[in-house]
């Protein structure tokens, strides 16, 4: 009897790094987590120290390996889902990163930002090109920053003595032993250095931002040849077959193949995607138009609206850590259902400011609607609402960006587990929320990626065959009272902007 084989997602996120073994019916079997640290030096800094990205999956990937007493012959392939934007640049003759990598979420770059794109036709013509908003968050102004500050770096890069990559594109560096330097759509289309119309290089971003084209990476399709595995710990001759950005992973991942397809992860912040077909549409509501991974053998690019939340599951952290009113995230279901509403209180998580469509770092948080009988009931309930209109705002600037209504929403994130949260997302709406057994979309989309890569599945359709058994929440709310809840949100996100 021949031996069962599988694929493995290494899902490399923001805090921690996962290796997820799947097996050809789709289903999750094990995953190995490994969380590393977290490094503010100064504030409004983060990085990351990359061999501590690196030796955290190398890590789970080879434990996940010895647990099952797996080789190569008993994986198809390889893929890798990643946290974007986060930089990365090293010495390619000794292996060696010149710095921690600066992370998405750093903002010290916001200088090199409005230095290079204070003129509205610069950042017209930054839009135009890669579908961004000009903004910190992009790989664009780190390496700058990194080739600017770190001494010798900029000479060194100029001399074709470095290299540039997102942490896809470091991981899959080491694991094929310094043979591919490469990415693919979905990650390049983050960096801000990248058309995403000629899916290629930008000379005049390049130029703009002064980064020499001999560190940029190679541009492969999101499923097929990415190389092998050649690192002493890992066994070697594994294809390298599925790359894919965190939330492009998660939007394959839900099987969201065709145009007008959506999914939103609840997560730390929240993550809205609409599928757009071979259609780059234009944001004129502060989303993002970015790249999808495809499938292979589409034949053309395939496109995505984004939108962001900025605080999502957070806005629970913070009550359960800073304010001490909960004591657990699932214990807000059953507040919120203690109690008939929220008693007209609303939470506006500005923690950070607002993201799309708002998009006002200025905007603070607050919480209205206070009277005397309000409890810890009502300000869980209110919690729990606030991240449904969030992402209902995200829903109606996306239908009139993409010109199509959604007709159903699928969901996945730890928050995504609270069925309340989930049917008031429903009702507000008025549209079907779609939430899989599985929730773990983000790793299962780059396994699905690898494993078309590789032929271990035949194609989507296989995929969208094996999906399995969703929850469905169908609305129930009136929508008379639905438009009165929301326009109650929006005054309330009016006083969060003053």
């Amino acid at each position: 009897m021949s031996r069962q084989r599988y694929v493995i997602a290494l899902d490399q996120g923001t805090t921690s790094s996962r290796s997820v073994l799947v097996d050809h019916d789709g289903h999750m079997v094990d995953f190995v987590q490994r969380p590393f640290q977290q490094i503010y030096p100064h504030p409004g800094w983060v990085e990351h120290n990359p061999q501590d990205i690196l030796f955290s999956q190398l890590g789970s990937l080879t434990e996940l390996l010895q647990r099952h007493n797996l080789d190569e012959k008993d994986i198809a392939g390889i893929g890798i889902d990643n946290q974007r934007e986060t930089t990365i640049v090293w010495d390619p003759s000794t292996g060696t990163p010149i710095a921690n990598a600066i992370v998405w979420q750093c903002r010290r770059t916001e200088p090199i930002i409005r230095r290079l794109c204070s003129d509205p036709a610069v950042a017209a013509k930054i839009q135009a090109k890669t579908g961004l908003l000009p903004d910190p968050y992009f790989s664009a102004s780190k390496i700058a920053w990194l080739l600017d500050n770190v001494p010798g770096a900029r000479k060194r890069a100029e001399a074709g003595e470095l290299l540039f990559g997102t942490v896809d594109t470091y991981l899959l560096w080491v694991l094929s032993g310094g043979l591919v330097h490469a990415t693919d759509p979905t990650n390049a289309s983050r960096t801000m250095l990248f058309n995403i119309h000629t899916m290629r290089w930008d000379p005049w971003l390049l130029d703009l931002f002064g980064i020499p084209a001999s560190m940029m990476p190679e541009v492969r399709p999101s499923s097929g040849e990415f190389g092998q595995t050649s690192y002493p710990a890992v066994p070697a001759g594994i294809p390298l077959c599925g790359i894919a950005g965190d939330q492009q992973s998660a939007l394959f991942g839900q099987c969201c193949f065709h145009a007008g397809q959506a999914k939103n992860t609840y997560g730390t912040g929240c993550f809205l995607l609409m599928h757009t077909g071979d259609q780059a549409a234009k944001s004129t509501h502060q989303l993002v138009t970015t790249i999808a991974a495809s499938a292979p053998g589409v034949g053309h690019t395939e496109y995505a609206l984004e939108g962001s939340v900025f605080v999502g599951g957070a806005l629970i952290q913070w009550m359960r850590d800073e304010l001490g009113i909960i004591h657990s995230a699932p214990e807000t279901e059953a507040l919120a259902r203690s109690v008939e509403d929220t008693g007209g209180v609303y939470i506006v998580p500005a923690f950070t400011g607002l993201g799309a469509p708002y998009w006002d770092p200025d905007a603070r948080g607050l919480i209205c609607g206070l009277t005397r009988g309000t409890g810890r009931a009502h300000l869980a309930r209110a919690a729990l609402e606030s991240l449904a209109y969030q992402i209902y705002d995200l829903v109606d600037a996306m239908q009139a960006d993409a010109g199509r209504q959604l007709d159903v929403l699928n969901v996945d994130g730890g928050a995504s587990k609270n069925d309340f949260l989930a049917q008031f997302q429903a009702d507000i709406l008025g549209k079907p929320l779609r939430r899989p057994e599985n929730i773990e979309t983000t790793s299962l989309g780059a396994a699905y990626l690898a494993g078309l890569g590789c032929g271990f599945w035949d194609g989507i359709d296989e995929l969208e065959d094996m999906r399995q058994k969703d929850v469905v929440f169908t609305p129930q709310m009136n929508p008379g009272d639905a438009e009165i809840l929301v326009n109650g949100w929006h005054k309330a996100v009016q006083r969060a902007l003053l």
